[in-house]
């Protein structure tokens, strides 16, 4: 499994898809973002902490369908299917791989970003925390989606449409983690529920991800 983890990220850096993409896209909304709402700084204050999360699960959408794509059409993904490997493990593996080479850089750029929103001190802390947890659960999330889609013709669209709405409870408790973090109210609450989406995404979506994979193979 570790070989197929550092594959998969060796074809997320030369194919560009990964960390580069998602990282330029999360960038150039959020330095638009004071274009289009003016340079209020209460203002940007108040939409940051939603103006960020949206931005990154934006990012992280726009590579997924490549976690199968490629593998599927070299065939490497009826070999991953029959090999000795579980199933399980290969997705699981995916979605990690589309983590780091995804949603861990947009955690660590998302504090420096944040200064261009005029987010509050007290929520930068909350900001990464939230991101550590949440972003995880985007790639198993997207991860599931990729496998409903393989093999359709043009299916990034249909693959958007699919997981948008599963990434709505993930955006809820981030976001507004950020916002009681910058209120300076307590966080906790938001934090635990998005750690449990995270930790229920990985719990259950390896396995559907898998008998997903083994139905479009057939």
């Amino acid at each position: 499994m570790i070989a197929l983890l550092r594959r998969d990220l060796r074809l997320a850096v030369r194919a560009g898809g990964g960390f580069g993409l998602g990282l330029a896209f999360f960038l150039i909304v959020i330095v638009l973002v004071p274009f289009g709402v003016g340079p209020e700084t209460e203002i940007l204050t108040r939409i940051a902490p939603g103006i960020l999360w949206v931005a990154s699960l934006l990012a992280a959408l726009l590579s997924l369908d490549r976690i199968f794509a490629l593998d599927y059409e070299d065939g490497s993904l009826a070999l991953l299917a029959t090999s000795p490997l579980p199933l399980e493990g290969a997705a699981l593996m995916k979605a990690l791989a589309h983590w780091i080479s995804t949603g861990l850089p947009l955690t660590i750029a998302a504090p420096a970003l944040g200064f261009l929103l005029s987010l509050a001190p007290e929520a930068y802390g909350f900001l990464l925390m939230s991101l550590l947890i949440g972003t995880p659960a985007l790639s198993m999330i997207g991860t599931f989606g990729a496998a409903l889609t393989v093999g359709l013709r043009r299916g990034g669209l249909l693959l958007s449409l699919l997981v948008l709405p599963l990434y709505v409870p993930t955006l809820i408790f981030g976001a507004e983690a950020v916002r009681r973090g910058a209120n300076g109210l307590d966080a906790t609450g938001a934090l635990v529920l998005l750690g449990a989406v995270t930790a229920g995404a990985f719990a259950l979506l390896p396995f559907a991800t898998a008998a997903t994979l083994r139905i479009n193979l057939r």
